[in-house]
């Protein structure tokens, strides 16, 4: 069997969750461990031992359906031979350092074959998302010699200063001050409208309101704009196509930068090579993370050739990192790359996209919680809903008991608060997609006949 497509995968479960192994490890690690870690993985409370294809095993031999796959890192599956052999026969060779490597070159120009628009192909390597997306505006800033940016309410684009400043979400509450110069505007999520309308009829206003606030606002500084192409920690929140056509024209009239963050739709996740191409607009700057190692730690900025010239930006290690480009990240990034070409990936997540929105539709008509369901490629979304006509999203006690009651049958889903976010491995198939969702039915099932959601 080619463990990169491995078919019809299941949960197996063989011992209550957590397991006692599980448990005493757990024990030795918070000794020491610093408390913060990631919802998901400390509510689960197993200890993991391996992981292959959209399984994840755990230190008991319990076997999970995965469908948080690491928020949209495990693109191409876990374990994934190809990238193995590649990280495990360069790591033999060489791993640091920023000289030239052939694993770089050829990851580059693999990237550069599928640039976002005709031009966008420099690119500059680093290693977390939130470190592209600082250097994305350190460019932006060199290039237009103004400072101020705007982003979008939901908006996620990582958690150091600048990025944390652009946050659109309570995240950031008691962090400030902020780097001066951000406006947080109006994103188009049309299932919770910001100005009470209804799309299509509603012109996209929060376009035109985003407009009208940022004129209000601003000092005529603005370097760039930043956006999303779909929220990701928002809710897997899918806007209207136009809506990114109108960010274009923001921009375009502040004779400022479009900064599009791939980070989470980027390498195919929305069946689309890019989520930009849905919209069909042109960005400025593109920064890329997640998926785009394979597993390993790599991200990126990518821009033309005239921005990526900008000073201080391009002046010797102005836009450099430690980690960035490192032999071993290039050949865990190329192999990445080179997996999703070989294996039309690209087109598996925009078939199976159409598969999964199919098996969750009836989720609106058969359970009264669920407000919601979106999706596009293997980026899916669920509004857990109090009362569909409020819209008031479900209590935090009764989304834990759901996210609960989905690790105790095996699946391992962002279902802890009220908008589910599903993400399975691009690699996944048929089978062991309906698998998990049919977990997901018998959670609800439950949630439904016990009245879970009515105690809230």
């Amino acid at each position: 069997m080619n463990q990169s497509r491995m078919r019809n995968q299941q949960a197996r479960l063989v011992t209550a969750i957590p397991g006692p192994k599980s448990r005493a490890l757990r024990a030795r690690e918070e000794e020491h461990i610093a408390p913060g870690l990631q919802s998901y993985a400390v509510t689960s409370g197993i200890v993991i031992s391996e992981a292959r294809g959209s399984t994840v095993t755990d230190i008991d031999g319990n076997v999970f359906l995965d469908l948080i796959g690491g928020i949209g890192v495990n693109s191409f599956g876990h374990s994934h031979p190809k990238i193995v052999e590649a990280v495990q026969q360069q790591v033999a060779k060489a791993s640091v350092g920023s000289f030239t490597s052939q694993p770089r070159i050829e990851l580059v120009e693999r990237l550069a074959k599928h640039a976002p628009a005709q031009g966008v192909h420099r690119v500059q390597l680093y290693s977390t998302g939130s470190e592209a997306v600082e250097s994305s505006l350190r460019l932006a800033k060199s290039h237009t010699g103004k400072y101020e940016f705007v982003s979008f309410w939901g908006g996620f684009h990582g958690k150091t200063l600048g990025s944390l400043s652009l946050m659109g979400s309570t995240f950031k509450n008691h962090l400030g001050p902020y780097a001066p110069g951000a406006h947080v505007v109006p994103y188009a999520d049309c299932y919770r409208c910001p100005v009470g309308q209804t799309y299509p009829t509603c012109g996209v206003a929060c376009a035109e309101m985003a407009r009208k606030q940022v004129k209000a606002q601003s000092s005529g500084s603005v370097a760039a704009v930043i956006v999303e192409p779909m929220q990701g920690t928002a809710g897997n929140v899918i806007p209207p196509d136009e809506f990114l056509r109108a960010v274009r024209s923001l921009a375009d009239e502040l004779d400022a930068l479009l900064i599009v963050d791939e980070m989470i739709t980027g390498f195919g996740r929305t069946g689309r090579y890019w989520g930009l191409d849905h919209a069909g607009v042109r960005p400025d700057i593109v920064t890329l993370g997640k998926a785009f190692g394979g597993g390993y730690p790599l991200s990126g900025v990518l821009t033309t050739d005239e921005i990526s010239r900008a000073k201080p930006w391009a002046l010797p290690s102005g836009s450099s990192s430690s980690y960035g480009g490192n032999p071993l990240a290039a050949a865990a990034g190329e192999a990445a790359l080179r997996t999703l070409d070989e294996e039309k990936l690209v087109e598996n997540a925009r078939s199976l996209g159409i598969l999964l929105l199919k098996e969750l539709t009836p989720f609106l008509g058969d359970y009264p919680f669920v407000g919601d369901v979106r999706g596009r490629g293997l980026l899916a979304g669920i509004e857990l809903v109090k009362s569909k006509r409020t819209k008031e999203p479900l209590k935090s006690d009764v989304t834990r008991r759901i996210y609960d009651a989905c690790v105790a049958r095996g699946l391992l889903a962002m279902t802890y608060t009220s908008r589910v976010r599903l993400q399975p491995a691009l690699t996944i198939d048929e089978d062991t997609l309906r698998n998990a969702v049919l977990i997901l039915r018998e959670v609800f099932d439950l949630a439904k006949r016990e009245r879970w959601c009515e105690a809230s």
